[in-house]
């Protein structure tokens, strides 16, 4: 009951919480963009290009920070990096394509961002490929 109140920490503590939210914020944004790359070919005309490097790229860049960087992001792989696509891809989802949506229209890819610049800072903790690797 005392750690309930206590302003205290532990390093596994937190290494811990960084894992939680590696593994979930990692296995929610894996799961959102997995049926992009399942579906490739029958997306790759619409789908949203707010930067103008056309649909197909678009679409490539959103399935390698959504799929291929959460898979990195879970198993604690070059995370800090692994983040940087990740934040991009919410920033654009935020900001350009959601961005004259209500902000309840728009609180999950704010969550999802929030949580890859938190990874971004604090780094994937020792329960993980580059906590044990000493990166």
């Amino acid at each position: 009951m005392r750690k309930l109140f206590s302003t205290g920490y532990t390093n596994g503590a937190v290494s811990f919480s960084m894992l939680v939210l590696r593994v979930v914020f990692g296995g929610m944004i894996l799961m959102h963009g997995w049926p992009k790359l399942i579906n490739f070919t029958a997306k790759m005309n619409s789908f949203p290009d707010p930067l103008g490097v056309t649909h197909k790229i678009s679409l490539g860049m959103t399935v390698f920070a959504e799929v291929f960087c959460a898979v990195l992001l879970i198993l604690g792989l070059l995370t800090r990096l692994a983040s940087i696509p990740l934040i991009i891809c919410m920033s654009v989802i935020v900001f350009m394509i959601s961005g004259h949506k209500p902000l309840d229209e728009k609180e999950l890819p704010i969550l999802f961002l929030a949580a890859f610049v938190t990874l971004l800072f604090t780094g994937p903790g020792k329960f993980s490929i580059d906590g044990a690797l000493g990166k």
